[in-house]
């Protein structure tokens, strides 16, 4: 028994055996960089209005219409990029974005009104590359039928945690130590470098997908409900990180730091971070949809004690056990699409996630810039926890839509069964070719 063990452990598939695949440098190394400026574009629109304008709350207001934005205008993105072709759709929208981005900070730096700023940043904010769904859809290309899926998925979602540790800690010394425009103009010229040079990695891309696989036109990826269900979820992880970056910066400021915030968030995302590297290295013993809930139960339970918080130290440790529950939650969400999403419409689903964040980050900035505005940081940080509440009620609720319809799909092989404490992968695939794949299931 315990020689078996320890086969099945060493066994494992990891990240670097994950990295090993044919092509897959090429396309993470450009990704990274493309997807970076994320991590920097709401707070680094938040500290330069708010440098402008003196107000949290304009600050707010700017930076929700920037992520109200790109929530509306990803999906369509996805969409078109399932259609027509990664290279096609992103050149053009980098370019759009550093137009849009160099002319908000223009017009920021004039005094231009609250409302320009505002209308300025309807297209900044649509024309975010989804880059990050992007670099999951190679994934997904690549390791049709691979145990290396969860292990993707899991790089993946660190890499998007490492975003937003390096992000606005970056765009937060830009911003308070060279200029106040300075996070928004690196966050400009990473996207056009970044997404260039991703877009000309064109081996690597997923063919496009016009026609589902009995020759018709495939549904949108909204018509499946566990799509919804996370949708929702991911709303409330939005919140999160919207209500985190608005109360600790106001926080920082009550205390006379302002440098402190750039600090306070990276504890926070550490957290995220070295969570999401842990969740990568375990053979799961419990489904997805239990895992989901789980995280997300205690992502609530810890964000519904940040308002009690009024020393740097104690908010820097209940930061860090927010940021370490949400990478689980994140994780598992962008997992689960394997099994609830069709192949040619998953593209479009991952940038439902993405938006979903973008909308629920947007939200908490403006409804918590009030609250600072008017009542002081504490009131800020009641927004992660009411954020993360709902969303937790309606995966209670809703829990039953996230169970995979796969199975019914599956096709008999004679491979053999696999073994005990590999990583889990969805229950049933189909490759391209029409081949079944035998794969684990775990009991959910």
């Amino acid at each position: 028994m315990t020689s078996a063990v320890t086969t099945d452990t060493s066994a494992r598939p990891g990240y670097g055996q994950l990295l090993r695949t044919p092509g897959a440098i090429g396309f993470v190394l450009p990704g990274f960089a493309a997807r970076l400026p994320f991590g920097m574009l709401t707070i680094s629109i938040l500290l330069l209005v708010q440098h402008t304008t003196g107000s949290y709350g304009s600050a707010g207001i700017v930076a929700a219409v920037t992520g109200v934005s790109m929530a509306l205008s990803a999906p369509v993105m996805g969409k078109l990029t399932d259609r027509r072709g990664q290279s096609a759709v992103l050149v053009p929208v980098v370019l759009m974005h550093s137009a849009a981005v160099s002319t908000l900070v223009v017009l920021a730096l004039l005094g231009a009104p609250v409302w320009a700023l505002a209308l300025a940043a309807v297209p900044a904010g649509a024309s975010v590359p989804q880059v990050g769904p992007m670099v999951r859809a190679r994934w997904a290309a690549r390791l049709e039928g691979s145990p290396l899926l969860p292990t993707a998925a899991a790089f993946e979602s660190v890499t998007d945690e490492f975003t937003f540790v390096v992000g606005p800690v970056l765009a937060t010394a830009l911003c308070t130590g060279v200029h106040p425009a300075a996070g928004l103009i690196t966050e400009a010229a990473l996207t056009l470098a970044g997404g260039l040079v991703f877009a000309a990695q064109r081996a690597t891309q997923p063919k496009l997908h016009t026609v589902a696989a009995g020759g018709e036109k495939h549904a949108s990826a909204l018509s499946f409900p566990g799509l919804r269900v996370l949708i929702v979820a991911f709303l409330g992880i939005g919140a999160v990180f919207g209500g985190m970056q608005v109360s600790l910066a106001a926080f920082s400021n009550e205390i006379g730091n302002p440098g402190a915030n750039g600090l306070l968030y990276g504890v926070f995302a550490a957290g995220n971070m070295t969570a999401g590297i842990a969740c990568g290295a375990i053979a799961w013993k419990i489904g997805p949809r239990r895992r989901l809930l789980l995280g997300y139960a205690g992502l609530t339970v810890a964000a519904s004690v940040l308002w009690t918080a009024h020393s740097m130290i104690l908010l820097g440790a209940l930061g860090l056990v927010v940021g370490l529950c949400i990478a689980p939650a994140l994780i598992t969400g962008y997992t689960m699409i394997e099994s609830l999403i069709p192949a040619n419409a998953r593209t479009e689903a991952f940038t439902w996630l993405t938006g979903a964040v973008a909308f629920g980050q947007a939200t908490a900035v403006t409804v918590a810039g009030r609250l600072t505005d008017a009542h002081g940081s504490s009131y800020g940080f009641l927004v992660p926890m009411a954020g993360t509440v709902l969303a937790l009620a309606t995966l209670l609720a809703l829990r039953s839509s996230l169970a995979p319809k796969a199975p019914s799909r599956i096709i008999s092989s004679s491979a053999g069964t696999p073994a005990a404490g590999a990583p889990e992968v969805p229950a049933a695939r189909v490759n391209e070719r029409g081949v079944g794949h035998r794969v684990p299931v775990t009991v959910d």
